[in-house]
């Protein structure tokens, strides 16, 4: 069977060189090409392919708003390869799983490599949902240099719908019985991270703080800080309800360097 693809890259060149590459494939069957984001939706919704090569970085919406964009309007999510010039992400996560991330300048053994693993996905008919998971948990663990070049993005399920929401937006996340619960300002939602700690190691350990064994707590949204019961502190947030979020006795010197109490 083969495996209808479209390419989505807003350099002409890139786009060409992919093509010309996938050619060498008989397998694949290339049924579009697209220059940006909002093409890449409609592209998708028209043509329901196997596999998208989707670039990153482009003008308007980006690669992650492309998936986003799907999941708002409930459309299939294909296989998704991501391609770009920028090794901004801990691409060595995607060894073992079937999502792929290739580089520019492309390279067709490297493509043949990711076109195996989209077929071992097609073949296991794996639901948009795993692979959107497996894809959001693998693309936010970024590198230490990453953290502070590119945004992260967090998957957040509320109401039955999934969500791609930028870290700085994240005001708190707590967890509770297991399960991690992200606070934005519009609206909350359960994370796919499974502790605190694997949420923390993947953000800026600048702006993210661990107030609470049980709250991690973006300091850029901390509204007021109350003195709390035996020279503790409580944290008042920015978000509607106001949260209120306590320091543990054990954090309380990090909030007097952090905030220069």
């Amino acid at each position: 069977m083969p495996i209808n693809t479209v390419i989505v890259d807003d350099e002409r060149p890139a786009r060409d060189e992919l093509l010309y590459l996938l050619k060498g494939f008989p397998e694949v069957n290339v049924v579009a090409l697209g220059k940006n984001g909002l093409e890449a939706v409609n592209l998708i919704r028209e043509h329901e392919p196997d596999l998208v090569f989707l670039d990153v970085q482009m003008p308007g919406l980006d690669g992650f708003g492309v998936i986003k964009k799907l999941l708002e309007r409930r459309l299939p999510v294909p296989q998704i390869v991501f391609a770009t010039a920028f090794d901004n992400y801990a691409i060595q996560a995607f060894d073992v799983n079937a999502v792929d991330y290739i580089l520019k300048p492309f390279d067709k053994a490297r493509i043949s490599k990711a076109l195996q693993r989209a077929k071992k996905m097609l073949d296991a008919h794996t639901s948009p949902v795993e692979r959107l998971e497996t894809l959001m948990g693998q693309l936010t663990l970024p590198t230490a240099a990453a953290k502070s070049a590119q945004p992260v993005k967090l998957l957040v399920k509320s109401q039955e719908r999934m969500f791609l929401v930028d870290a700085d937006d994240m005001i708190y996340s707590s967890i509770q019985d297991g399960t991690i619960t992200i606070f934005t300002r519009d609206f909350e939602g359960v994370s796919n991270y499974r502790t605190i700690e694997e949420l923390s190691a993947s953000l800026d350990a600048d702006r993210f703080w661990r107030a609470h064994r049980s709250y991690l707590v973006n300091i850029n949204h901390i509204k007021e800080v109350v003195p709390w019961f035996k020279s503790s502190y409580m944290l008042k947030m920015n978000d509607k309800r106001a949260s209120e979020i306590p320091v543990s006795r054990a954090q309380t010197k990090r909030l007097r360097e952090l905030l220069k109490l």
